[in-house]
């Protein structure tokens, strides 16, 4: 018979491992995929998913059932991400002179490929269309993205997003839309030819 989250929640915060390691278990892979759509980078969202659990586990004891358990852990989420992506940005100095690699050869010098004049007229083949849009994804501020990947990745109603961002529905709507306006404007060029 399977156990309610807040049944697991009290035993877990008796003590019992086996509650605590099933609570993991039922929410993992929304965690993973949350940490995996926020960074992009699976090494990353490992180390999201980890710092997300520890917090997680320090902080089931003090979880007084005032919310959904699925919402309290998605907001750790959020803050963890948020958290991560402004230690990213203040240990991120990529130098002008460092040596782009395609496919493990060396190419030439990010400074050497910044463009007079953007040409759209190479082909783009269906991993570069991919990651040109994680590239625009990755520059939105932080709560638009978030709440981007909640709603576009994870498919979480609006409501949800506002509660686990700590905001209103109204806040929600407005990242979404200055987001999606965002990712048209930056997207409109780019060619997508398979």
């Amino acid at each position: 018979m399977n156990l309610s989250d807040k049944e697991l929640i009290l035993k877990a915060q008796s003590g019992n491992m086996e509650a605590f390691e099933e609570l993991i278990y039922r929410y993992d892979n929304q965690v993973l995929n949350i940490a995996k759509s926020f960074r992009n980078d699976s090494d990353d969202a490992k180390d999201i998913y980890q710092e997300v659990f520890i917090r997680v586990y320090k902080g089931l004891k003090n979880f007084q059932f005032k919310s959904e358990f699925s919402t309290w852990l998605f907001r750790i989420t959020t803050n963890v991400c948020l958290t991560f992506a402004e230690k990213k940005k203040r240990n991120n100095h990529e130098s002008i002179d460092d040596v782009v690699t395609y496919d493990g050869e060396e190419i030439e010098k990010v400074s050497d490929s910044i463009p007079g004049d953007l040409t759209t007229d190479s082909l783009i083949n269906k991993t570069d269309f991919y990651k040109q849009i994680n590239k625009v994804i990755d520059k939105l501020p932080v709560q638009q993205k978030l709440a981007f990947t909640m709603k576009y990745f994870q498919e979480l109603k609006i409501r949800e997003i506002a509660e686990i961002m700590n905001c209103n529905e109204g806040t929600v709507k407005r990242y979404l839309f200055t987001a999606v306006t965002k990712l048209r404007e930056q997207l409109k060029n780019l060619k997508h030819e398979v």
